[in-house]
């Protein structure tokens, strides 16, 4: 436990504020254009429905998300004003919560609870999405992966917010 000598408290618990959902998108197929969407759904047994890696039910995979925060990093590493989310093949967008800090942890999206799992490398397509360098761009900024522990809907605007350690 990473506790402050201070207060006695569990550093890896204390979060400034929450964060906030800002884009959704879904991939079809394996090399489909992402599809767009405001709000979806979200299975215990499903992941996100509507998306590729929907029915596999306890997957440490069901959800892939991504900072802002880090898209904007990229961008600033490959000098282009922007990188739209559907290049990067990720889920979900947040922004102002350190995803790293959520891995192993529990949080929610809305009325959704996921359990943080690990991190998300980028693959060889970011050569091909975003160009010549995009690869290692990504590389430390690829976000987290996550499974579903409680479903329902998120809809972008949903306040992303830290709930615990593990899987409990």
């Amino acid at each position: 436990m990473t506790q402050s000598a201070a207060s006695g408290v569990d550093m890896k618990t204390e979060f400034p504020h929450s964060g906030r959902l800002r884009w959704i998108g879904l991939r079809p197929d394996r090399l489909a254009a992402m599809q767009v969407v405001q709000q979806a759904e979200v299975s215990l047994n499903e992941g996100i429905v509507g998306d590729r890696f929907a029915g596999q039910a306890g997957a440490t995979r069901q959800v892939t998300l991504i900072q802002q925060e880090h898209l904007d990093a990229v961008a600033e590493l490959l000098r282009v004003d922007c990188i739209r989310p559907e290049l990067t093949r990720r889920n979900l967008v947040v922004a102002g919560i350190n995803l790293t800090a959520l891995k192993g942890s529990r949080f929610s999206i809305g009325e959704v609870v996921l359990l943080g799992t690990g991190p998300c490398p980028p693959c060889s397509r970011m050569e091909e999405n975003l160009g010549r360098g995009g690869f290692n761009a990504m590389r430390g900024h690829g976000g987290i992966t996550a499974s579903v522990i409680q479903g329902g809907t998120i809809r972008v605007g949903d306040d992303v917010t830290f709930i615990g350690v593990g899987d409990a």
